[in-house]
């Protein structure tokens, strides 16, 4: 909060109570006034105060806070290690896809069947029919049941390649596919909500940066003012020396140093507190906080991000629209997942099996080729469990359909809002500056005018302070419509404006 100037009202009064002393012949003879040592020591603080601030021999400009901000802000790595964390889940379901490779060996060394088998198969599960190929090879001896008779190969073994694939039910989805869809929506997810964050976090370093520097432009007005009243002590000093001014004056005059020496303190203050909060976004290559020095304060304050000329145009850009599609896009998938529970199951299955070399324990019959294809068939009658599923996720499409509508209506109006707060802000600056550069050239004047004996002391103090609110106000005003820019930027996710271009 800036500091306030005294009201009109308090500094009549203080004139009202001044007016008696300064009528008063000899008054710098009286008892209450302060010692020669206490004027000089006033004075002499009211000049370390009025000290202008350093010169920046490398202003820190918005540019190097953005790009802090964006890479090392501990809220955008946090949305980023969630995308990370998304990314790998796609892999984890990927899992479900992998190479199987198996192996068995087993004997009988006691018993009435003296078998004895070993091999190995591999199985690649297949993403695009719900079903599998496999291969391998096995080899046995010795005598098997005779429920184990396929168990029995050739003497140079068996080599087996089959295949397995859905025909109705999972043949266009099933839970593996299912899995790596939401699994990869929700890295669309996390990526928007990462750019959602990075989209704030951006738009509050613009408004701390900016009230960084209008703090110090603040410091800076009200040492101007301060330096006006030292100047004007050293010349009453003078003044009542030759006799031509009442002494009192002085006391005066310490009184309107005091009290703008308080404003060049409180703005100090506030300035120390926006550089803290400032250091929330700037940050060093390993994400610690730096605290900007006043040297680091450019001169001039910067330019509003421009807007775009279609601020409704950018309304597909905003990522928490792109949530709810992506949500909408899941639950649609996970409507065909239980529908697909509807159908009954329908499987083919293939294999041959290539006996090599001669007849093994068992007889010719496991020697050359033999092939298979089956089918299999299961039909649930109920279907309480595939209709129950599908009527939640139903009602969950529904909602997230309503919830996209809502989202895009509120989007619209926000940003109708911003746009108009953006229009206004630029004309109330445009006031603002008009008002602050009549409040100076009447406070110029008036002071002429005093230095000419036309003019009281009391009016020359009030124009002064009037100059400084309305300079107060002028950078009030610009601060309120980089605020609104800054916003609308964020509220149509203008990703170049924000410095986000390429993120």
């Amino acid at each position: 909060m800036r500091p306030r100037l005294p009201s009109k009202a308090g500094l009549l009064a203080l004139l009202l109570a001044a007016v008696p002393l300064t009528a008063v012949p000899g008054a710098a003879q009286q008892p209450d006034q302060p010692q020669p040592s206490n004027r000089r020591q006033l004075e002499a603080d009211a000049r370390d105060a009025a000290q202008p601030l350093p010169a920046a021999s490398a202003p820190l400009e918005l540019a190097e806070v953005l790009a802090a901000s964006r890479f090392h802000a501990p809220q955008v790595l946090e949305a980023l290690a969630r995308v990370r964390g998304a990314e790998s889940r796609v892999l984890t379901t990927e899992g479900a896809f992998d190479t199987l490779f198996s192996a068995n060996a087993e004997a009988r060394p006691t018993g009435f069947y003296d078998a004895a088998e070993a091999g190995f198969r591999l199985s690649q599960p297949l993403a695009t029919n719900g079903g599998s190929v496999y291969g391998g090879y096995d080899i046995s001896r010795g005598s098997f049941s005779s429920s184990q008779s396929g168990n029995n190969t050739a003497q140079l073994g068996r080599l087996t390649v089959g295949t397995m694939f859905a025909l109705l039910r999972d043949r266009d989805i099933d839970e593996r596919r299912f899995n790596r869809a939401i699994a990869t929506g929700d890295v669309v997810l996390a990526d928007n909500d990462r750019l959602l964050v990075a989209i704030a976090v951006q738009a509050r370093a613009i408004t701390a940066y900016n009230n960084w520097v209008i703090a110090g432009q603040r410091v800076a007005v009200f040492k101007g003012l301060l330096q006006l009243a030292l100047d004007r002590q050293a010349g009453f000093k003078r003044q009542v020396t030759e006799g031509l001014r009442p002494a009192i004056l002085l006391t005066e005059n310490e009184q309107n140093i005091l009290r703008r020496q308080t404003l060049v303190v409180q703005a100090e203050q506030a300035l120390q507190v926006a550089a803290v909060s400032l250091s929330l976004f700037w940050r060093d290559a390993d994400g610690n906080p730096i605290v900007p020095g006043p040297e680091r304060l450019p001169r001039r304050l910067g330019d509003p991000l421009p807007l775009a000329d279609d601020v409704m145009a950018a309304l597909e850009n905003r990522p928490n629209l792109k949530v709810v599609d992506v949500r909408i896009a899941q639950a649609r998938t996970r409507l065909q997942l239980d529908r697909n529970n509807f159908l009954p199951r329908l499987d083919v299955k293939a294999e041959v099996n290539q006996y090599v070399g001669d007849a093994g324990t068992a007889g010719r019959p496991f020697t050359g080729t033999a092939s298979m294809v089956g089918l299999n068939l299961s039909v649930p009658l109920q279907q309480r469990l595939a209709r129950g599923r599908l009527g939640q996720t139903r009602a969950e499409l529904d909602g997230f359909q309503q919830r996209r509508r809502f989202i895009e209506d509120q989007i619209r109006i926000e940003i109708s809002g911003l746009s108009i707060a953006a229009r206004q802000s630029r004309r109330l600056l445009g006031i603002a500056i008009d008002e602050q550069d009549r409040a100076l050239t009447m406070a110029g004047a008036e002071r002429r005018r005093f230095q000419e004996g036309a003019s009281d002391f009391f009016v020359v103090n009030l124009r002064e302070e009037a100059a400084a609110d309305a300079q107060v106000r002028r950078l009030d005003a610009a601060f309120r419509q980089i605020v609104a820019h800054a916003d609308l930027a964020a509220a149509t996710a203008d990703v170049k404006a924000l410095g986000l271009e390429g993120s």
